[in-house]
Protein backbone atom coordinates (compact mmCIF):
# COMPACT_ATOMS: atom_id res chain seq x y z
CA UNK A 1 0.00 0.00 0.00
CA UNK A 2 1.47 3.47 -0.94
CA UNK A 3 2.78 5.85 1.85
CA UNK A 4 2.01 8.71 -0.81
CA UNK A 5 -1.62 9.46 -1.22
CA UNK A 6 -0.37 11.79 -4.57
CA UNK A 7 0.94 8.70 -6.22
CA UNK A 8 -0.42 6.89 -9.53
CA UNK A 9 1.35 3.83 -9.21
CA UNK A 10 3.01 1.74 -6.78
CA UNK A 11 6.16 -0.62 -7.33
CA UNK A 12 6.86 -2.57 -4.62
CA UNK A 13 11.38 -3.79 -4.25
CA UNK A 14 9.62 -7.58 -4.96
CA UNK A 15 10.13 -6.37 -8.56
CA UNK A 16 14.06 -5.87 -8.56
CA UNK A 17 17.20 -6.62 -10.89
CA UNK A 18 20.55 -6.21 -11.12
CA UNK A 19 21.41 -4.71 -14.67
CA UNK A 20 20.29 -2.40 -16.74
CA UNK A 21 19.38 -3.77 -20.01
CA UNK A 22 17.20 -3.23 -23.07
CA UNK A 23 16.13 -6.78 -22.65
CA UNK A 24 14.45 -6.46 -18.85
CA UNK A 25 10.96 -7.13 -18.67
CA UNK A 26 9.08 -3.64 -17.43
CA UNK A 27 7.91 -4.43 -14.20
CA UNK A 28 5.75 -1.21 -14.71
CA UNK A 29 4.38 0.91 -17.14
CA UNK A 30 3.75 4.65 -16.55
CA UNK A 31 2.33 7.50 -18.56
CA UNK A 32 4.36 10.83 -19.18
CA UNK A 33 3.54 12.70 -15.71
CA UNK A 34 3.02 10.43 -13.80
CA UNK A 35 3.94 9.99 -10.03
CA UNK A 36 5.17 6.71 -9.06
CA UNK A 37 6.03 5.44 -5.41
CA UNK A 38 9.16 2.93 -5.08
CA UNK A 39 10.05 0.82 -2.49
CA UNK A 40 13.49 -0.13 -2.85
CA UNK A 41 16.09 -2.38 -1.17
CA UNK A 42 19.63 -1.27 0.96
CA UNK A 43 22.56 -2.06 -1.13
CA UNK A 44 22.23 -5.59 0.38
CA UNK A 45 19.20 -6.56 -0.48
CA UNK A 46 17.93 -6.59 3.51
CA UNK A 47 21.01 -8.05 4.60
CA UNK A 48 21.54 -5.98 7.57
CA UNK A 49 17.87 -6.56 8.52
CA UNK A 50 18.17 -9.90 8.43
CA UNK A 51 21.76 -11.28 10.04
CA UNK A 52 24.21 -8.23 11.20
CA UNK A 53 27.28 -10.55 10.80
CA UNK A 54 26.53 -11.38 7.23
CA UNK A 55 28.02 -7.74 6.41
CA UNK A 56 32.04 -9.24 7.26
CA UNK A 57 31.83 -10.99 3.97
CA UNK A 58 28.48 -9.42 1.87
CA UNK A 59 27.01 -11.70 -1.01
CA UNK A 60 28.13 -9.20 -3.57
CA UNK A 61 25.86 -11.08 -6.32
CA UNK A 62 23.33 -9.46 -4.12
CA UNK A 63 25.18 -5.39 -3.85
CA UNK A 64 22.80 -2.88 -5.58
CA UNK A 65 19.59 -4.34 -6.04
CA UNK A 66 17.52 -1.52 -8.48
CA UNK A 67 13.53 -1.69 -8.14
CA UNK A 68 12.38 -1.36 -11.84
CA UNK A 69 12.59 -1.23 -14.80
CA UNK A 70 9.95 1.16 -15.28
CA UNK A 71 8.57 1.85 -18.98
CA UNK A 72 7.28 5.35 -19.76
CA UNK A 73 5.33 5.73 -22.62
CA UNK A 74 6.13 8.37 -24.69
CA UNK A 75 10.28 8.10 -24.30
CA UNK A 76 12.31 7.06 -27.52
CA UNK A 77 15.67 7.37 -28.10
CA UNK A 78 17.12 10.61 -28.45
CA UNK A 79 14.94 12.18 -25.75
CA UNK A 80 15.26 12.79 -21.97
CA UNK A 81 13.73 11.21 -18.94
CA UNK A 82 13.49 13.72 -16.38
CA UNK A 83 12.83 12.06 -12.75
CA UNK A 84 12.08 14.68 -10.12
CA UNK A 85 12.77 13.01 -6.70
CA UNK A 86 9.91 14.58 -4.73
CA UNK A 87 10.21 13.01 -1.04
CA UNK A 88 12.67 10.37 0.65
CA UNK A 89 11.96 7.87 3.59
CA UNK A 90 13.59 6.13 4.26
CA UNK A 91 13.98 3.29 6.66
CA UNK A 92 14.59 3.16 10.42
CA UNK A 93 18.02 1.27 10.53
CA UNK A 94 21.01 1.50 8.62
CA UNK A 95 24.72 0.35 7.99
CA UNK A 96 27.95 1.36 6.76
CA UNK A 97 31.06 -0.93 6.51
CA UNK A 98 34.71 -1.07 5.93
CA UNK A 99 36.93 -3.49 4.59
CA UNK A 100 40.59 -3.82 4.93
CA UNK A 101 42.33 -3.11 1.10
CA UNK A 102 39.02 -0.84 0.52
CA UNK A 103 38.83 3.06 0.27
CA UNK A 104 40.67 5.99 0.77
CA UNK A 105 41.82 5.25 4.38
CA UNK A 106 42.33 1.18 3.70
CA UNK A 107 45.66 1.27 5.70
CA UNK A 108 44.07 1.69 8.87
CA UNK A 109 41.41 -1.07 8.83
CA UNK A 110 43.20 -4.61 9.54
CA UNK A 111 39.47 -6.31 9.81
CA UNK A 112 36.02 -5.91 8.46
CA UNK A 113 34.44 -3.58 10.55
CA UNK A 114 30.18 -3.18 10.72
CA UNK A 115 28.51 0.19 12.31
CA UNK A 116 24.41 1.26 12.35
CA UNK A 117 22.63 3.08 12.44
CA UNK A 118 19.50 4.69 13.45
CA UNK A 119 17.21 6.80 11.61
CA UNK A 120 14.37 8.58 13.16
CA UNK A 121 12.32 11.71 12.65
CA UNK A 122 15.04 13.21 10.22
CA UNK A 123 18.38 12.22 13.07
CA UNK A 124 20.94 9.72 12.24
CA UNK A 125 22.55 8.73 15.48
CA UNK A 126 26.03 6.74 15.19
CA UNK A 127 26.30 6.53 19.19
CA UNK A 128 25.16 8.58 21.97
CA UNK A 129 27.88 11.38 21.09
CA UNK A 130 27.35 11.60 17.11
CA UNK A 131 24.25 12.46 15.52
CA UNK A 132 23.50 14.50 12.34
CA UNK A 133 20.46 15.19 10.01
CA UNK A 134 19.42 13.31 7.54
CA UNK A 135 19.98 14.13 4.15
CA UNK A 136 18.65 11.11 2.20
CA UNK A 137 19.57 10.60 -1.78
CA UNK A 138 19.60 7.88 -4.28
CA UNK A 139 22.94 6.19 -5.10
CA UNK A 140 21.55 4.54 -8.36
CA UNK A 141 19.47 5.96 -10.63
CA UNK A 142 19.72 4.84 -14.37
CA UNK A 143 18.31 4.10 -17.66
CA UNK A 144 18.93 0.91 -20.13
CA UNK A 145 22.00 1.56 -22.00
CA UNK A 146 22.63 1.49 -26.04
CA UNK A 147 23.16 -1.54 -27.78
CA UNK A 148 21.73 -4.56 -26.27
CA UNK A 149 24.61 -5.61 -23.76
CA UNK A 150 23.39 -5.51 -20.03
CA UNK A 151 25.27 -3.10 -17.50
CA UNK A 152 25.75 -3.73 -13.97
CA UNK A 153 24.16 -1.86 -11.11
CA UNK A 154 27.62 -0.98 -9.43
CA UNK A 155 29.24 0.94 -12.17
CA UNK A 156 28.40 4.22 -13.10
CA UNK A 157 28.02 5.31 -16.92
CA UNK A 158 26.58 7.48 -19.77
CA UNK A 159 23.03 5.45 -18.76
CA UNK A 160 23.19 6.64 -15.06
CA UNK A 161 23.59 3.53 -13.17
CA UNK A 162 25.58 3.86 -9.98
CA UNK A 163 26.01 8.12 -9.80
CA UNK A 164 26.63 8.43 -6.32
CA UNK A 165 25.87 11.90 -6.26
CA UNK A 166 24.65 12.89 -2.88
CA UNK A 167 22.96 16.36 -4.97
CA UNK A 168 20.38 13.19 -6.19
CA UNK A 169 18.20 13.66 -3.06
CA UNK A 170 14.65 15.48 -2.16
CA UNK A 171 13.41 17.98 -5.02
CA UNK A 172 16.23 17.48 -7.52
CA UNK A 173 15.52 16.42 -11.01
CA UNK A 174 17.55 14.28 -12.61
CA UNK A 175 18.18 14.16 -16.86
CA UNK A 176 18.80 10.82 -18.12
CA UNK A 177 19.49 10.49 -22.13
CA UNK A 178 17.20 8.01 -23.39
CA UNK A 179 18.17 5.09 -25.71
CA UNK A 180 15.74 2.47 -25.86
CA UNK A 181 11.31 3.21 -26.46
CA UNK A 182 10.65 3.46 -22.98
CA UNK A 183 13.57 4.33 -21.10
CA UNK A 184 13.20 1.20 -18.95
CA UNK A 185 14.01 3.64 -15.53
CA UNK A 186 15.33 1.84 -11.85
CA UNK A 187 16.00 3.27 -8.79
CA UNK A 188 17.74 1.73 -5.68
CA UNK A 189 21.11 2.29 -3.56
CA UNK A 190 19.06 4.83 -1.44
CA UNK A 191 21.52 6.13 1.37
CA UNK A 192 20.21 8.22 4.58
CA UNK A 193 23.09 10.05 3.77
CA UNK A 194 26.52 10.11 1.96
CA UNK A 195 29.33 12.46 1.73
CA UNK A 196 31.22 13.52 -1.33
CA UNK A 197 33.61 10.98 -2.37
CA UNK A 198 32.03 8.23 -0.55
CA UNK A 199 35.27 7.20 0.67
CA UNK A 200 34.76 4.10 2.08
CA UNK A 201 32.58 2.82 -0.59
CA UNK A 202 29.94 3.24 1.58
CA UNK A 203 27.14 5.85 2.44
CA UNK A 204 24.66 5.64 5.17
CA UNK A 205 23.46 2.24 3.14
CA UNK A 206 19.44 2.03 3.67
CA UNK A 207 16.19 0.80 2.03
CA UNK A 208 12.94 3.13 2.32
CA UNK A 209 10.18 4.34 -0.30
CA UNK A 210 10.56 6.94 -2.84
CA UNK A 211 8.00 9.51 -4.50
CA UNK A 212 8.85 10.34 -8.49
CA UNK A 213 7.50 12.24 -11.09
CA UNK A 214 8.76 11.20 -14.54
CA UNK A 215 8.48 13.50 -17.68
CA UNK A 216 9.77 12.60 -21.25
CA UNK A 217 11.76 16.12 -22.40
CA UNK A 218 11.44 15.32 -26.23
CA UNK A 219 14.94 15.30 -28.71
CA UNK A 220 16.80 17.14 -26.41
CA UNK A 221 20.01 15.39 -25.48
CA UNK A 222 23.51 14.96 -23.56
CA UNK A 223 25.80 12.16 -23.21
CA UNK A 224 25.68 11.78 -19.56
CA UNK A 225 22.59 12.33 -17.09
CA UNK A 226 22.21 15.99 -15.80
CA UNK A 227 20.81 16.59 -12.32
CA UNK A 228 19.23 19.84 -11.49
CA UNK A 229 18.64 21.34 -8.13
CA UNK A 230 17.06 24.67 -6.89
CA UNK A 231 19.97 26.51 -7.37
CA UNK A 232 21.98 25.04 -9.49
CA UNK A 233 22.69 21.95 -12.02
CA UNK A 234 25.22 19.34 -12.21
CA UNK A 235 27.26 17.50 -14.61
CA UNK A 236 28.89 14.43 -13.92
CA UNK A 237 31.68 12.97 -15.82
CA UNK A 238 32.82 9.20 -14.92
CA UNK A 239 35.54 6.40 -15.92
CA UNK A 240 36.27 3.06 -14.66
CA UNK A 241 40.29 3.85 -14.76
CA UNK A 242 41.30 4.16 -11.41
CA UNK A 243 42.85 7.22 -9.54
CA UNK A 244 46.73 5.95 -9.95
CA UNK A 245 45.72 6.01 -13.66
CA UNK A 246 44.46 9.31 -13.93
CA UNK A 247 40.77 8.31 -13.45
CA UNK A 248 39.89 11.36 -11.04
CA UNK A 249 41.75 13.66 -13.51
CA UNK A 250 39.45 11.85 -16.91
CA UNK A 251 36.47 12.05 -14.80
CA UNK A 252 36.36 15.90 -13.69
CA UNK A 253 37.39 16.53 -17.57
CA UNK A 254 34.45 15.05 -18.90
CA UNK A 255 32.25 16.46 -16.28
CA UNK A 256 33.79 20.07 -17.53
CA UNK A 257 33.43 19.49 -21.20
CA UNK A 258 29.43 18.73 -20.40
CA UNK A 259 28.87 21.81 -18.54
CA UNK A 260 30.81 23.98 -21.06
CA UNK A 261 28.92 22.20 -23.76
CA UNK A 262 25.77 22.94 -22.40
CA UNK A 263 26.51 26.30 -21.71
CA UNK A 264 27.36 26.38 -25.27
CA UNK A 265 24.83 25.03 -26.78
CA UNK A 266 21.54 25.58 -24.61
CA UNK A 267 22.76 29.20 -23.47
CA UNK A 268 24.81 30.99 -26.34
CA UNK A 269 28.18 31.32 -24.57
CA UNK A 270 31.36 31.04 -26.70
CA UNK A 271 33.43 27.96 -25.99
CA UNK A 272 36.01 30.62 -23.67
CA UNK A 273 33.59 32.54 -22.14
CA UNK A 274 31.83 29.24 -20.37
CA UNK A 275 35.76 27.93 -19.34
CA UNK A 276 35.62 31.09 -17.69
CA UNK A 277 32.62 31.13 -16.17
CA UNK A 278 33.07 27.52 -15.09
CA UNK A 279 36.29 28.60 -13.29
CA UNK A 280 34.73 31.77 -12.02
CA UNK A 281 31.63 30.77 -10.29
CA UNK A 282 31.44 27.21 -11.00
CA UNK A 283 32.08 23.88 -8.58
CA UNK A 284 34.63 20.99 -9.68
CA UNK A 285 33.67 18.16 -7.16
CA UNK A 286 33.79 14.47 -6.65
CA UNK A 287 31.03 12.36 -6.15
CA UNK A 288 32.81 9.13 -5.81
CA UNK A 289 36.34 8.14 -5.08
CA UNK A 290 36.78 5.17 -3.15
CA UNK A 291 39.90 4.04 -4.78
CA UNK A 292 41.24 1.24 -4.15
CA UNK A 293 38.04 0.02 -4.10
CA UNK A 294 36.04 -1.36 -6.93
CA UNK A 295 33.62 0.98 -9.00
CA UNK A 296 33.75 3.74 -10.84
CA UNK A 297 35.14 7.61 -10.11
CA UNK A 298 32.63 9.94 -10.81
CA UNK A 299 32.93 13.60 -10.88
CA UNK A 300 30.68 16.86 -11.09
CA UNK A 301 30.48 20.30 -11.92
CA UNK A 302 28.19 22.13 -10.19
CA UNK A 303 27.04 25.48 -12.25
CA UNK A 304 25.11 28.37 -10.31
CA UNK A 305 21.31 29.01 -11.75
CA UNK A 306 21.44 32.73 -12.48
CA UNK A 307 19.38 34.48 -15.96
CA UNK A 308 22.10 33.48 -18.66
CA UNK A 309 21.67 29.83 -17.93
CA UNK A 310 18.64 28.98 -15.15
CA UNK A 311 18.40 25.35 -16.12
CA UNK A 312 20.43 23.16 -17.96
CA UNK A 313 18.54 23.13 -21.01
CA UNK A 314 16.84 25.65 -22.60
CA UNK A 315 13.29 24.40 -23.29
Amino acid sequence: MSKFSSADHYLSRDHHTFTFAADNTPALVVADGDVIHIQTWDCYKGTVQEDENALDEPDLSLANPVTGPIYVTGAQPGDMLAVTIMDILPERKGVCRLFHGEGQLCDSVKAPYVKFFSVVDGLISMNERVKFPSRPMLGVIGLAPEGGAAISTMPAGKHGGNLDNNMNGIDSTIYLPVKHEGALLSIGDMHASMGDGEICGNGLEIGGDVLIRVEVIKQIGTAYPVTETNDSWITHGVTDRGLDEGGLFGAMKIACDEAADLLVRQWGFSREDAFVFLSVAGDLGIAQACHPSYGSVIAKMKVPKIAACPRPFNI
